[in-house]
């Protein structure tokens, strides 16, 4: 069987995700639609897709078996709901909601319904990430000690986007706090974190900062530091490390080739990508393929309660960074 998706939201993460939905075997990318016609017009012209008149037209149409939520944050809960309401599986981008509040809503009205819902935190599908955990979880590394992780774009977003965002914590290192989940299996107790405007004083005056530190601590002892910011000159910066009692383990950056060219002034290797859309291919592709599986009945590899869980240790970075002491994850429990 081949399940119909339908895309809601066709901007750069739509657009992206209906791509690769379009090559993955056992799904088909069915109708788009967007809350910008000419924005859905485009891309269903480039995919050869119908474009719906909304959310609702595309969750009736009959060749719909699961929808794809790629929509701004503020409108994901509504339509997981709307989905669940509807008796579809969902694949929704993250994160779940930028109000824990509404978190709990959506988880409520999807276990409610009986369906599904997998959350798009793709790095847990990259490869060499995925190693990394692996090691962690099946002993090779002995009783873990720190995990360290950096995550550097290669320049800052656009101010529009800033300013609606959620902060450099809700938006971006959100990816590392599910991976430091992901490769420790420890929840996270207690949150320090920092943030200072090292880049662009624009994104100060919005209210965010641009580079920022977070050291976790996990349930089980376990330590995770992570690093982020918005401009790394060099290309996009993405690196995992679990260190424990009797080795440690590393994802290194990837470059565009593996071609390296020596001669007298030194050894040189090619350029790392530029992207998270070229770096993170493979883990986007790998995702699709798991929600072919819980289409036939497997739990989502990245459920709801996993958003949530980073939503918090997020808000509790933001209230550490501006208060300047460490946050308990369970003053934002529900």
């Amino acid at each position: 069987m081949t399940a119909g998706i339908g895309l809601i939201g066709c901007g750069r993460i739509g657009r992206l995700h209906a791509r690769h939905v379009a090559g993955i075997d056992g799904l088909r990318l069915a109708a788009v639609c967007d809350a910008v016609p000419a924005a859905s017009a485009s891309l269903a012209a480039e995919l050869e897709v119908p474009v719906a008149d909304s959310p609702t037209a595309l969750m009736a149409r009959s060749d719909i078996d699961a929808v794809a939520i790629c929509s701004p944050t503020a409108t994901h809960v509504d339509l997981i709901t709307e989905a669940a309401a509807s008796g579809l599986p969902a694949f929704c981008e993250k994160p779940v909601s930028l109000d824990l509040a509404e978190a709990e809503r959506a988880i409520s009205a999807v276990a409610a319904a009986g369906t599904s819902v997998q959350l798009g935190f793709n790095r847990r599908f990259d490869p060499s990430h995925r190693a990394v955990a692996a090691a962690a979880h099946g002993g090779e590394l002995g009783e873990l000690h720190i995990v360290r992780i950096t995550s550097r774009d290669p320049a800052p977003p656009p101010h529009d986007y800033v300013a609606g965002s959620g902060g450099i914590f809700a938006d971006m290192m959100i990816h590392d706090f599910d991976m430091a989940r992901f490769v420790t299996g420890a929840e996270v107790a207690e949150v320090y974190a920092a943030g200072a405007v090292r880049i662009d004083p624009a994104i100060g005056e919005l209210g965010d900062w641009d580079t920022a530190v977070a050291v976790l601590t996990h349930a089980d002892g376990t330590i995770t530091t992570i690093d982020n910011s918005r401009q790394a000159v060099y290309g996009y910066d993405q690196r995992v490390e679990a260190f424990g009692s009797t080795g440690a383990m590393a994802s290194q950056n990837l470059t565009v080739h593996g071609a390296v060219r020596s001669g007298p002034a030194g050894t040189a290797s090619a350029p790392m990508p530029w992207f998270f859309t070229e770096r993170y291919a493979e883990s986007y592709r790998a995702e699709w393929a798991a929600f072919v599986e819980v289409l036939a009945g497997e739990p989502p590899p990245v459920t709801l309660e996993d958003g949530r869980a980073c939503l918090a240790i997020a808000l509790a970075a933001t209230r550490s960074a501006c208060e300047g002491h460490p946050v308990s994850v369970s003053e934002f429990s529900s």
